[in-house]
């Protein structure tokens, strides 16, 4: 069994990592950085076989540890990998991996010189709703693809107090937040684009960082399109694909996360991952020998603990990492991009920047 030490008890640790952690016969929740009282709470009641511990140095330094999760602010991601990296740990980092490229290559490059795991929590692949995207691209269900739009929308008006995602950081800022789902999602699908062009803005009262971007990825006969706002009242549709033979529309989202912040965990929910028929998409089509067919698709299950599995079989020997880290520095970079395009009001070429997907 493999020790796990979790960094960050916040909404990430608790959500997003415990649970799927927890849940799985091979890892042993072990130690969690938990210093406000209702954390310590919270451990206890969830996991109590997990050690609440004050310091990350308390996770670091400990020889029983084998895995280091970074559920942490975005600012402390890359110090924190490369010190658990240079305690001899394997390393799991939530996205975005880091702040910089230069960052990620240096964990990758440590990584492999010590021989060690190192992975991003790229979690929105094992999405129902994106996996439901990626299955109907790879069947061609709405012709040869001209249009691929994703998005994340919210409505919050006001700026929650504290929060350093509302900062005007490194890193903060709903692109680097959210938009790296996104970017990803897109590398997987289409691999490297030719170009990117971005318009990301401040638009809320008294806002500091990013809360709406446009990311524009062009290939050689198709656009992918990458939106994210904090205005968006009404539902938007998550997904929209458009193609010679129709189009695919889904709306609403996956439903894992509600499953976990209501306290269902994965491996004792018969349900887990199951979307109800009411945020079903909808694929309309016509052809010339069987006309016009508009019909609901129903979603893929969600299946957000195949990350740690994937780890766990990754370190037993028996498989290939999902989430590359060469694919996380790849979205970092495209997020660099991203900002040098807004700033110069420019369409910026990938050509040779990417080198995951070369």
């Amino acid at each position: 069994m493999y020790k796990v030490g979790l960094i960050g008890f916040s909404i990430g640790g608790q959500v997003f990592h415990a649970p799927f952690i927890s849940g799985n016969p091979a890892l042993q929740l072990y130690k969690v950085t938990a210093r406000k009282q209702e954390q310590q709470e919270l451990l206890a009641a969830r996991y109590p076989e997990a050690v609440a511990v004050q310091s990350a140095n308390d996770i670091f330094e400990d020889p029983a540890i084998d895995i280091v999760v970074v559920a942490t602010s975005n600012d402390v991601h890359y110090d924190f990998a490369k010190t658990a990296l240079l305690a001899g740990k394997h390393v799991v980092v939530e996205k975005p991996f880091t702040n910089t490229t230069e960052q990620a290559e240096e964990l990758i490059a440590l990584a492999s010189e010590k021989n060690l795991l190192l992975t991003v929590h790229h979690n929105a692949r094992f999405h129902s709703d994106f996996k439901t995207v990626r299955k109907l691209i790879l069947e061609n269900a709405v012709g040869r693809l001209t249009n691929y739009e994703a998005r994340y929308d919210r409505f919050r008006n006001y700026l929650r107090e504290g929060a350093w995602r509302e900062k005007n950081l490194p890193g903060s800022g709903i692109h680097y937040d959210l938009g790296a789902h996104l970017i990803d999602q897109a590398l997987q699908l289409f691999g490297a684009p030719q170009t990117v062009f971005a318009d990301l803005r401040v638009q809320r009262d008294g806002a500091e960082a990013i809360d709406d971007f446009e990311i524009i990825l062009s290939y050689d006969a198709l656009k992918v399109s990458l939106k994210g706002q904090m205005l968006a009242k009404l539902p938007t549709p998550r997904y929209a694909l458009y193609g010679t033979a129709g189009c695919f529309i889904k709306p609403g989202t996956d439903p894992q996360e509600e499953m976990l912040r209501s306290g269902s965990l994965p491996h004792l929910n018969a349900d887990w991952g199951l979307e109800p028929e009411s945020t079903y998409g909808t694929l309309a089509v016509e052809d010339p020998e069987h006309g016009e067919r508009i019909e609901p698709v129903a979603s893929e299950r969600g299946s957000g603990q195949d990350f740690y599995a994937n780890m766990v079989d990754v370190l037993d020997g028996n498989s290939t990492l999902i989430v590359q880290p060469k694919q996380a520095r790849d979205v970092i970079r495209i997020l660099e991009l991203c900002e040098q395009s807004w700033a110069e009001k420019t369409v910026i070429s990938l050509a040779g920047e990417l080198i995951a997907y070369a």
